[in-house]
């Protein structure tokens, strides 16, 4: 009986050993995931002529911007890659000139309002770079971000009809630094919304109903420049990441809203 007893107790610690270890992987690749994920903001609201406007969506018709000398080569530069999907030789050089006279190029709060009001729309991220690279990769996977007035929500999925997982919560700008906190307060499977239903551990994970007061570094992005077909932002690591807007809204698809 004692020998039973100690299998037994046995059997139980390695369940819970084998069990915590899935949690620790599951909790580690969301973070991972949650990466991905905040990589997935900011964007214009203007666009080329062959893509039909973001419906209800406002929208201005020029981003304001002081265009130094060689600020219209460098988002020459930018502009095809985003629409490409393939980036150049030349791509960071360009990116890194924009980083490098961003203060220059947005001077005052009127430029840095603007920026954040043609922010408001759905977009799609195409490169990433990690801090201190200096290339960037494109994103194997569809990501995508969304900002209206309220909010801020960014998801994945197979393209813009088919949100497998999207994150929504309240946006949070500073328009002196050109920064916005990113707050989660709903998750979402296939537009359904699954608040009430998320494990703790994997709220835990993604941060779900955290304040930015909660966090020892809030997931941030920082906004470099924007042209009228792409954005660029440096996120809390460092990172640096640009995106293009969408032909369409997505948020009836990722969050079921008409």
């Amino acid at each position: 009986l004692s020998h039973l007893k100690r299998s037994k107790q046995q059997a139980h610690q390695h369940q819970k050993r084998q069990s915590n270890k899935l949690q620790a992987m599951v909790l580690r690749e969301l973070r991972i995931y949650q990466l991905v994920l905040i990589c997935t903001i900011i964007v214009i609201v203007s666009s080329f002529p062959h893509i039909q406007p973001v419906h209800n969506f406002p929208r201005t018709n020029r981003l304001q911007a002081v265009r130094i000398e060689g600020y219209d080569d460098a988002f020459s530069i930018i502009d095809k890659c985003a629409v490409s999907g393939t980036p150049s030789d030349d791509l960071y050089d360009a990116v890194r000139f924009i980083d490098r006279n961003s203060v220059k190029i947005y001077p005052d709060e009127s430029e840095k309002e603007t920026l954040w009001k043609q922010a408001e729309g759905s977009w799609k991220l195409k490169f990433a770079s990690g801090k201190g690279k200096t290339t960037f990769q494109s994103v194997p996977i569809f990501a995508f971000a969304m900002i209206d007035e309220t909010n801020f929500g960014n998801g994945v999925g197979i393209n813009e009809n088919t949100i497998l997982l999207s994150l929504l919560g309240p946006h949070i700008f500073n328009t002196k630094r050109r920064q916005m906190t990113i707050v989660i307060d709903q998750m979402f499977l296939g537009g359904k919304d699954v608040t009430n239903f998320v494990p703790d551990f994997i709220a835990e994970g993604v941060g779900l109903g955290k304040q930015p007061e909660d966090f020892k570094r809030p997931p941030t992005f920082t906004w470099i420049g924007a042209s009228d077909c792409s954005l660029i932002a440096r996120g809390a690591t460092g990172g640096i990441a640009i995106w293009t807007r969408l032909p369409q809204d997505i948020r009836p698809v990722a969050y079921g809203t008409k």
